[in-house]
């Protein structure tokens, strides 16, 4: 009897989710079997996109054809990610590993610096425009909203933000007895912003269990379906 490409996905599909539950008696060799699978893809994955969109296309290609030589400020470009590339390579060995530091520390310069970019513009200053504009007292009369009502949640995001901010404020000063404390008006502020940031974080894990939740139960439909699958193929 030939196997559908349906029926055999489902067959997979439901021995990767039987071993990786298989946790839940303990740490066996089938579960560390499903994990590496599952690390061979990915990086399996994530090579072929690297040279597939990126390598082949704007490197590799374009030196195969010629092109880049009629190009001279083209050729000038792919210099440097060509001699970079190459001393990346050498971090395979030991003796000429040394050669790979300068492009690996520039890779990890530049993603410093994307990510520390994205945090400031993308959360810090969206932040404090929300901050600002919740207390616009115009904009919630137009829109209709309660002006009390949008105080109170404004000053408490508000109070939320700058105890959020005091938490992660490490300044102290030494006193004349040795003793190093804070300001009582930081330390209550940090009080303030532990409550918050532990509502935050259960938030968060409760998002977390829920999408696991989630997942446990598509799981378990998949392998409902499977079953029906087993028995309409009998």
């Amino acid at each position: 009897m030939a196997i559908s490409s349906e029926l055999l996905s489902a067959i997979i599909s439901f021995l990767m989710t039987i071993f990786i539950l298989s946790y839940l008696i303990r740490d066996n060799p089938l579960f560390r079997a499903a994990i590496y699978v599952f690390v061979g893809i990915s990086a399996g994955y994530v090579a072929a996109v690297a040279w597939r969109q990126v390598l082949f296309p704007l490197l590799i290609e374009p030196i195969w054809t010629g092109a880049v030589f009629s190009n001279p400020a083209q050729a000038i470009l792919l210099f440097f990610p060509l001699i970079g590339s190459a001393f990346l390579l050498t971090k395979v060995s030991p003796r000429l590993g040394g050669l790979g530091h300068l492009p690996m520390a520039y890779l990890v310069g530049i993603g410093a610096g994307v990510t520390i970019g994205g945090a400031v513009l993308g959360t810090l200053i969206p932040q404090i425009n929300s901050t600002f504009e919740a207390f616009d007292l115009e904009l919630a009369a137009a829109s209709g909203r309660n002006l009390l009502l949008t105080t109170v949640n404004s000053s408490i995001m508000l109070l939320g933000v700058i105890g959020t901010l005091a938490y992660f404020h490490f300044g102290a000063r030494l006193h004349s007895d040795g003793s190093v404390r804070r300001n009582v008006f930081i330390n209550i502020l940090t009080w303030v912003g532990r409550i918050y940031i532990a509502i935050t974080f259960g938030v968060l894990f409760a998002g977390v269990y829920s999408a696991a939740l989630t997942a446990l139960i598509e799981r378990i439909d998949s392998m409902r379906i499977f079953f029906n699958q087993i028995t309409l193929s009998l």
